[in-house]
């Protein structure tokens, strides 16, 4: 009766191991939901990755809230993408801060001159970051304190895939420019290169370390391994003009109502605003906008080959489908298939093989 994540096992791990051959000194992300896993289990999954003899450089939590579960299941580096900022307590010395502005710099060297950081360099993405004189301001600050322990430079880039290495080859000089010192301090912590740029980006800085960040591409990268599925819980033949679900809705016609786990609080029904602009993603949301008006919502469960309305808005645990006549009824207790997105979809079951 769950919301279930089937996960083909061989074939995951295969992938898993794939990439981080592709990826030397891979850095797995882990954080928000675990990508649908559960941080700990992507927690677990990376030292798997390390047992295995491939060169992982760290594992990066999203917040300092993630820590302490991925803490549990990873004995190595442990790298924050959210930046410092002086209101979080800094109580492991072993985590690596990313550090975005300058007084930050200087208040974490005042608090822990041990502690461990990334200096994040702004791109195009414009989310955190120091400009170049800003992180020259940074390389002085850091010559004057010997006991620094910088990890080397930070760069979060747009997720279009390629032409990045432009921009990068630029933010990557103003960072040698600064010659920020400290044993690891010649180290590049990258998100969303291609494989390409990440092999020239090795080539033309061959004294620098490059830890590839990757989250969606090493865990979601094969769509094949994973399959999720809702369970049937109930099904109701209904004719037309007859009443159904919480607001009183009349049957526009003769069929089933179906009603199948996962709702709300697992995530479905509930879809975050997309970046595509293309002219087809626009029809598209002008034709769901027209569903949307006539009581007609298309929902994520597919039944019979086909994917099916929702009878009226998910509720929190169960949603209900219209089948109309003709349409193949399933029995209570068969799974469905449902198509999601596993950043914002929380699970009742994770089934690896």
């Amino acid at each position: 009766m769950s919301l279930v994540l089937n996960v083909d096992g061989p074939r995951w791990r295969d992938h898993l191991s794939a990439v981080a051959a592709a990826n030397p000194g891979i850095v797995p992300v882990a954080k928000g939901n675990g990508y649908g896993f559960t941080l700990g289990r992507l927690a677990r999954k990376t030292r798997w990755i390390r047992d295995r003899g491939h060169e992982v450089g760290a594992l990066a939590a999203g917040t300092y809230d993630e820590v302490p579960e991925l803490e549990q299941r990873w004995d190595g580096d442990l790298l924050v993408l959210t930046p410092w900022r002086p209101w979080v307590p800094l109580q492991n010395r072993n985590l690596i801060h990313t550090v975005s502005r300058l007084e930050d710099l200087e208040r974490l060297l005042a608090l822990e001159p041990r502690a461990r950081f990334v200096l994040e360099r702004m791109t195009s993405m414009r989310r955190h970051g120091m400009s170049a004189s800003e992180l020259w301001a940074a390389g002085e600050l850091l010559r004057k304190h010997p006991g620094a322990r910088a990890e080397g430079l930070a760069l979060h880039m747009p997720l279009a895939a390629g032409g990045h290495y432009g921009e990068v080859e630029r933010l990557v000089n103003d960072y040698v420019g600064a010659s920020v010192p400290g044993e690891r301090a010649a180290t590049i912590w990258v998100s969303h290169l291609t494989t390409g740029e990440l092999g020239r980006l090795r080539q033309e800085y061959a004294d620098f370390t490059v830890r590839p960040r990757i989250g969606t591409a090493l865990w979601l990268g094969d769509r094949g391994a994973l399959r999720v599925t809702a369970t049937v819980l109930d099904v109701h033949p209904i004719d037309r003009g007859e009443p159904y679900g919480y607001r009183g809705r009349s049957a526009p016609r003769s069929g089933h109502l179906l009603v199948v786990s996962g709702g709300t609080a697992h995530g479905i029904g509930l879809e975050a605003p997309v970046g595509d602009h293309s002219l087809r993603s626009r029809a598209n949301s002008i034709a769901r906008g027209g569903m949307d008006a006539a009581g007609f919502v298309r929902s994520p469960y597919t039944v019979g080959g086909k994917v099916r309305l929702f009878a009226e808005p998910p509720h929190m645990q169960a949603s209900m489908l219209f089948l109309p006549t003709g349409a193949p009824v399933p029995s209570v207790g068969d799974a469905v298939d449902v198509r999601v997105r596993h950043t914002a979809t929380t699970f009742d079951e994770v089934v690896i093989d």
